[in-house]
């Protein structure tokens, strides 16, 4: 039996608590999070509640529903029309009582968007990949997954709670991924994991490329396409859609969350792989699935940007513009080719102080992005300029930005 000294010092779990938080202080690192409402109809215009008496207005330049559907009236509608047919909430598991007819036909309408036979939703795109990817490896008896370096923290989560090997390839780069694929085993199954638009650097995976190795090797294709879906392609269905090579991929995943403006995550794929994620997935099986309310909601938005081009092109001319005026101001805005607009600022603590500085004394939002989301001495400004971003708020806020990298003496783009 073990004894009990009763001389040892008894655990301070306070002190190590606020040694934690103490640690991202220091480093620069603690997250704040904004309080805030959005004005219904009126994105991207806000009201702001922290440190103010009573809310005050600001500009929203960070958020994820890119294209303002959160906001569009066939959304509201739609939602609004579902609670009152069936009211709040799913009932549960999809298995026990919340498979509505709003999941099966946002499913189908999914399906179709990827030109899959099927697709199995999910309650966010976090937990549609960390359930997918550790459900396929462990499927597959001596899986190898072969990993983009940049993918998405849930990807990496999936990953690694599969058990199975894995193997990281430099970002992008074909010829390390070939590299890697060649030396393993041809008999084992393997699975390439990546993603379309990578959200902080902005740049875009050569699914093509990938999928010639994939067939080359016997490989799966895994492609999470969150920051794409409703955004590129004639009907929303992402860089794949875009590039015509949706057919070539085993698995595409995607959200609810950003582009289509409500909540949740999908997988699509043939019916015989949905299945089986549907049947040994934990993420699936035992989570309550989403409100019919939020999955009319997203039917709405995917019905309309099948049809709706306004939004894309909105965004991408906005896009634009705002990488212009920075670069025309000169600031250091990296190099995109997609919606996103990403500012160097290269410290934790700048890019927070630029941060406070916009939202304290011009009412603009943008949430400063730090290491673990970037690299260290990476930090930046997402910027994700929509349709509704109009030429003043641009100007207004490269003048602000002008004005405070000024005072805070930073360095400008060569």
């Amino acid at each position: 039996m073990q004894s009990t000294d009763s001389a040892a010092p008894a655990v301070d779990y306070s002190r190590v608590f606020n040694q934690a938080i103490d640690r991202l202080h220091a480093e620069g690192r603690y997250r704040v999070f904004i309080d805030i409402l959005r004005n219904k109809g009126m994105f991207p215009n806000a009201r702001c509640f922290a440190g103010h008496n009573g809310p005050k207005p600001i500009t929203v330049w960070c958020s994820n529903d890119y294209l303002a559907m959160g906001q569009h009236p066939k959304v509201v509608a739609a939602m609004e029309e579902a609670l009152h047919d069936v009211g709040a909430g799913s009932g549960g598991t999809r298995n026990i009582g919340g498979n509505t007819h709003y999941h099966i036909e946002l499913e189908h309408e999914l399906a179709d968007l990827h030109g899959k036979e099927g697709a199995l939703l999910f309650t966010s795109g976090y937990v549609s990949n960390e359930a997918t990817l550790s459900t396929l490896a462990k499927i597959m008896p001596g899986c190898i997954i072969y990993s983009d370096e940049l993918n998405h923290a849930s990807m990496i989560a999936g990953i690694r709670n599969a058990g199975c090997e894995k193997r990281v390839f430099r970002h992008n780069d074909l010829a390390h991924l070939e590299e890697l694929l060649a030396g393993d085993d041809p008999s084992v199954p393997k699975l390439i994991a990546f993603e379309s638009v990578y959200s902080m650097d902005a740049d875009i995976a050569p699914i093509a490329e990938i999928c010639d190795l994939a067939d080359k090797y016997n490989a799966l294709t895994y492609l999470d396409e969150v920051h794409a879906v409703g955004m590129y392609g004639a009907r929303g269905g992402g860089i794949s859609e875009r590039d015509g090579v949706a057919d070539r991929l085993t698995i595409i995943e995607g959200t609810l969350g950003k582009a289509f403006g409500v909540m949740g995550g999908y997988i699509t794929a043939d019916q015989v792989i949905i299945d089986v994620i549907r049947s040994y997935a934990p993420g699936f099986i035992f989570t309550t699935s989403l409100s019919p309310v939020l999955v009319a909601g997203a039917l709405a938005s995917v019905k309309h940007l099948k049809g709706s081009t306004d939004e894309r092109e909105g965004q991408q001319a906005a896009a634009a513009r705002l990488k212009a005026l920075m670069a025309e101001a000169g600031l250091p805005v990296m190099p995109s080719t997609t919606h996103i607009v990403p500012l160097m600022v290269g410290d934790p603590v700048k890019a927070k102080k630029i941060s406070d500085v916009l939202l304290a004394e011009y009412g603009v939002y943008v949430q400063p992005i730090n290491y673990p989301t970037v690299p260290r001495g990476s930090e930046r400004l997402r910027f994700t300029p929509g349709p509704a971003h109009s030429e003043a708020m641009m100007r207004e806020l490269v003048d602000a930005l002008v004005e405070i990298w000024g005072r805070l003496e930073l360095r400008r783009a060569a």
